[in-house]
């Protein structure tokens, strides 16, 4: 007789959410099929948006597919591997061997594998908020408690270090930086990263970079590695192809490991067992690595005049002329976050806002809430589409705020509502 018990899940599971793929984006698939207009700015998938990859990089892996059908090295094959190692080095990470890299399948893989090695039952990590939602689910997948450190919009959306110190407890394992930032597109400057490699040094922690963003940057900004702060603290720098290449789909991610590798060395080891359970990465992505990292042409779509750079500060011009909607002008990435202000417009809660807009105007964007403790308000935006698609969706936006005004709109010239900056670096770093 066949039982009809229902089949439990695990507590972790139910734990974990991920906005930009939830409910949300299944009723846009929803509307989609049944005819009705969809503008989807949930993912940055640079691929999707007109954005296609050089092609060299597909050239390389179409002639090697023949001699990549079988497995590699768990880690990944190593003229791959050397290729990563030259990049970083050319970074200034002197120390960085072939043998210190891993290959993965996505940042999305190696995240987790590395906090796997890593945590035991309700080991910390600090977390920033905003947050990419994979990083908080990888912590609880692992076994941890995610804690979030708050990043200050009104200084361009840097955290404290000061503030990051005290969170810290006898159960906190690493910190996670993610720099340049999803979903605001801050780049944090040299003396706040300084500020948190110095506190996992006087707490003997691991530091976790994710820097997948590292090769979009704007306004002539740069962009400072944390292991370059943190030579003496144990770093894992995650990075990739995804974004830089435009190539998402060919899930092609790597983790590099710097720092004294006598303390580290159980870690190693534990990694080293988990990345073998998983047999290898893509072969025929890892064909890409090195002809990719030779060809960069980022910076010719991030320089002014630029695809990237057309599209960032379009949408973030349109979005700051909205009335009551305010946004910190994004330095790196390719996402805006912008917040309505409270009081002009009757709202609910960030994700009923989201789905009210999916709803009304066929606008499908991933609410602040979805992203951590954030305060209430905030969407994010990629800033990835055409100007005239961008155009469009930040007029879905704002004919859906002008239906819930609270009060007339005003006469007189309203100007654009931006924030009050504190830049980063200057003045030093606001604490909260």
């Amino acid at each position: 007789m066949m039982s009809r018990s229902r089949v439990r899940t695990s507590q972790k599971s139910s734990r974990v959410s991920y906005d930009m793929r939830g409910p949300l984006a299944a009723q846009a698939e929803r509307m989609r099929a049944a005819g009705e207009d969809v503008l989807a700015l949930n993912l940055g998938d640079p691929a999707a948006f007109g954005l296609p990859p050089a092609p060299e990089v597909v050239e390389v892996v179409r002639d090697h597919l023949g001699r990549s059908c079988g497995y590699s090295s768990a880690a990944g094959l190593p003229e791959a591997r050397d290729a990563v190692a030259r990049h970083y080095r050319d970074k200034g990470l002197d120390t960085v061997r072939s043998c210190d890299v891993y290959l993965g399948n996505g940042v999305s893989e190696l995240a987790p594998l590395s906090l796997h090695a890593l945590l035991n039952p309700r080991d910390q990590v600090l977390i920033p908020a905003p947050d990419y939602p994979m990083w908080t689910a990888s912590v609880v997948m692992a076994g941890g408690r995610p804690v979030h450190y708050l990043c200050d919009e009104a200084s361009d959306w840097c955290p404290d270090p000061h503030e990051i110190a005290r969170r810290v407890t006898d159960r906190t394992r690493a910190i996670v930086v993610i720099n340049p930032n999803n979903p605001t597109g801050a780049v944090w400057p040299r003396e706040v990263l300084e500020g948190i490699a110095d506190v996992a040094r006087r707490h003997g922690m691991v530091l976790l970079a994710d820097e997948i963003y590292a090769d979009f940057l704007y306004d002539g900004i740069r962009h400072i590695p944390l292991a370059t702060c943190a030579p003496d603290v144990p770093c894992l720098t995650l990075g990739g192809l995804s974004k830089r290449s435009r190539i998402p789909g060919y899930r092609m991610g790597w983790l590099a490991l710097t720092g004294p590798r006598g303390p580290a060395s159980d870690y190693v080891t534990a990694l080293d067992s988990l990345v073998s359970l998983r047999l290898c990465p893509n072969v025929p992505a890892q064909r890409a690595v090195e002809t990719a990292l030779r060809v960069n042409d980022t910076p010719a779509l991030t320089a002014p005049g630029g695809a990237l750079r057309v599209r960032r500060d379009h949408l973030w011009r349109l979005l700051t002329d909205i009335p009551g909607v305010r946004a910190v002008k994004p330095r790196g990435a390719f996402y805006v976050f912008p917040r309505i202000m409270p009081g002009k417009y009757r709202l609910g809660d960030d994700e009923s806002l989201a789905a009210d807009l999916l709803h009304e105007e066929g606008l499908f964007v991933v609410s602040g809430s979805g992203l951590g403790p954030v305060s209430p308000g905030h969407l994010r935006m990629v800033t990835l589409p055409a100007p005239d698609v961008l155009t469009d969706a930040t007029t879905r936006l704002a004919r859906f705020l002008d239906r819930r005004r609270t009060t007339r709109p005003p006469t007189a010239n309203q100007g654009r509502n931006r924030p009050p900056r504190r830049p980063c670096g200057e003045h030093g770093i606001s604490a909260r």
